[in-house]
């Protein structure tokens, strides 16, 4: 199985509503490592690593979101290779 990594930027109505708790149990579920923070800009960041079908089970909940929540857009960031992830995946603050 192929690992890959994602770092996408999650906006819309995603602070506020659980959106970093519902990632994190979602990917340790999963087993993937990584992590989610909410950033000052109101969006929220992540960073995943795993097998290819974890993280596109990962990205799709994302792009759903949790009740409360609103996705407007999931946007793919620059992948940091050298970016050690933590395992299991953690909320950073």
């Amino acid at each position: 199985m192929t690992e890959v990594r994602a770092h996408v930027e999650v906006t819309g109505r995603v602070q506020g509503v659980g959106f970093r708790e519902f990632v994190r149990t979602i990917a340790q579920r999963l087993g993937i490592a990584g992590w989610v923070r909410n950033r000052e800009d109101g969006a929220v960041e992540l960073a995943a690593f795993g097998h290819a079908s974890q993280i596109e089970t990962l990205l799709a909940a994302v792009r759903r979101g949790p009740a409360g929540a609103n996705v407007q857009a999931v946007r793919t960031l620059p992948v940091d290779e050298h970016d050690a992830l933590p395992k299991p995946f953690v909320i950073r603050r």
